[in-house]
């Protein structure tokens, strides 16, 4: 089936970050042509005249069945916040894990996320409902000791059977994922980074995300968390280390020896207020590649992609008394291009050019708060005044998910319906 985006201002994302005007191209889940007017026959037209054409956006780090547990455990203390969550994620049920993956899914499509990163238990279930929904999961099972787990078996194990379940699944790529260093040994983090190794898969963690998770690690093992996994070898260029503020430059260099990736979540870390801002300059000198993740919904409270990108980028030059850094095109770098390398799909994703995935995103070039709409200054609008509501169609893997606002495979009133009963079911206790 051909489909021909037609008239767009195309922001390709390729290697010379060229800005096109004219069509963009689909044969079946590819890209064909871009840029150049199609004067074949399409079986699908969309008419994109005057709109502009982005990557689909790759959120690398999400809990995203926990999108129904939104608002009950806002504006307290961290550690009351962790033991709270943790209650309630020991009694859910597969049906609202599927709901909240759903309602996660929804959100991040019309937000123009096609790809997203998660860490969590039951990846099984989070699977088919991503797969309902039709984007692309990176779906890494959450693995820690035994003893702290409120899974049935061992988390490894558990991790294992999801990856033979499901590694040949269309738009579900299997992974690893560590908790934190907190609830995991030496034993089980080598583990999970072999196990990684030998499949080739994304292996993400949680890492220095607060300062007494750093503190807590130095008394127990003499090390800080960078460096005693780099020591024991699990950093490697699979590895993406979710939040990652509180570092050494030490650390960063040794995480930019290991060629891994970051995933800064900016809003996470302030809403909760573990301090701490990532070090972002110094990756990108370093050469750690930097990427993007919303966190849960617990945390966030939104998988808003578009939103995450420009307050990571102010936060930066706030912080830093800078406002040259986090310049708008390596925000929109972090969460396209970078993204895709973090997750070893940089030769599908990332970019509109031929033979990649088509996973692309059709903004509304007539919005006011998109106007003046020049190519001197587009990355600019689409990073900085660009939001969730600009997104008018979104294609991942050349399947149409968001069609002018109307979502094409999951019944959105359907889902949302049982959420509210699953928040009492869940929450209120």
């Amino acid at each position: 089936m051909i489909t021909a985006v037609r008239d767009a201002w195309i922001v390709t994302q390729d290697s010379q970050r060229r800005i096109l005007r004219g069509d963009a191209v689909i044969d079946g889940e590819r890209i064909v042509s871009v840029g150049e007017r199609y004067k074949g026959a399409a079986d699908k037209e969309i008419d994109a005249s005057g709109d502009i054409v982005i990557p689909g956006l790759i959120n690398t780090h999400t809990h995203i069945a926990m999108t129904v547990m939104k608002g009950v455990v806002d504006d307290i203390p961290f550690p009351k916040f962790l033991e709270r969550v943790f209650r309630i994620d020991s009694d859910r049920t597969d049906r609202d894990l599927e709901i909240g993956t759903k309602i996660g899914c929804a959100e991040m499509i019309r937000s123009g996320t096609t790809t997203f990163v998660d860490l969590y238990y039951s990846e099984d279930i989070i699977a088919k409902a991503t797969a309902e929904a039709g984007i692309r999961g990176v779906l890494c099972w959450c693995v820690l000791d035994e003893e702290m787990t409120t899974q049935k078996g061992n988390p490894l194990q558990n991790c294992k059977r999801f990856y033979d379940g499901f590694k040949n699944k269309r738009k579900i790529v299997p992974g690893v994922g560590l908790q934190g260093v907190y609830v995991c040994n030496e034993e089980t983090c080598r583990g999970a980074k072999e196990f990684s190794d030998e499949k080739d898969i994304p292996l993400t963690f949680h890492l220095s995300e607060t300062r007494e998770e750093v503190n807590n690690h130095r008394k127990k093992t003499g090390k800080r968390p960078a460096e005693w996994l780099n020591d024991i070898g699990v950093l490697g260029k699979n590895a993406i280390a979710a939040h990652s503020a509180w570092l050494t430059m030490n650390e960063v260099r040794l995480m930019a020896a290991a060629g891994m990736s970051i995933s800064s979540c900016p809003v996470s870390n302030m809403k909760l207020a573990t301090g701490g801002v990532a070090p972002i300059p110094e990756f990108q000198r370093y050469g750690v590649n930097v990427t993007v993740g919303t966190d849960g919904s617990t945390t966030n409270n939104s998988l808003d992609l578009m939103a995450e990108m420009k307050t990571l980028g102010l936060l930066q030059k706030s912080s830093r008394w800078d406002p040259t850094v986090a310049k708008a095109q390596e925000l929109l770098d972090f969460v396209t291009v970078n993204a895709a390398k973090a997750i070893g799909m940089q030769d599908s994703l990332g970019s509109i050019e031929a033979g990649k995935y088509a996973d692309i995103v059709i903004l509304d070039g007539g919005a006011p708060n998109l106007r003046p709409l020049l190519p001197e200054n587009m990355i600019s609008n689409i990073v900085y005044s660009g939001s969730s509501s600009n997104v008018k169609t979104v294609m991942c893997q050349g399947d149409v998910v968001l069609e002018n606002g109307r979502m094409t495979t999951i019944n959105e009133k359907e889902v949302l319906s049982g959420s509210e009963e699953i928040w009492r079911s869940l929450c209120l206790r």
